[in-house]
């Protein structure tokens, strides 16, 4: 799938809001070392993805079945068992670690892809003001 049609470039991107619906940010593909990269923009604090936790995150939570628990945390905290957070930084998922890729912001996957995969349609969020939950579509 193309995704910079869905989510838009540096000079489109496509803005977002946290799921409790709290904090506005930005985020589009770009290329960085002849890679694509999801572009997270927060403020003034730039974050970048493998692009690949798209499908690889859909395919996660389409075997999981249910909704499952976002679980949000900085590159320095633990991410709670069982949630995306979790996933989103452990050996047993397909890039076998991180898919956060700028060292000392590599977390926070279960705060800012949540609401990207609900706004390209692969999945659905809650938006609680704690402990929101997705699931694939």
């Amino acid at each position: 799938m193309n995704y910079t049609e869905k989510i838009g470039d540096k000079t489109k991107p496509l803005s977002l809001k946290t799921p409790p619906l709290t904090s506005e940010y930005t985020m589009h593909v770009d290329t960085k070392d002849g890679k694509e990269i999801l572009v997270c923009t927060v403020g003034k604090t730039i974050l970048h993805y493998d692009i690949r936790i798209l499908n690889d995150m859909h395919e996660m939570l389409k075997k999981h079945g249910d909704w499952m628990e976002m679980g949000s945390a900085d590159e320095q905290k633990p991410a709670k068992e069982g949630t995306l957070e979790l996933w989103g930084r452990s050996e047993k998922n397909p890039v076998g670690g991180w898919y956060g890729l700028k060292k000392g912001f590599r977390g926070r996957v279960g705060m800012y892809i949540p609401p990207l995969m609900e706004a390209i349609g692969l999945a659905n969020i809650t938006h609680e003001p704690k402990n929101n939950k997705i699931k694939a579509l």
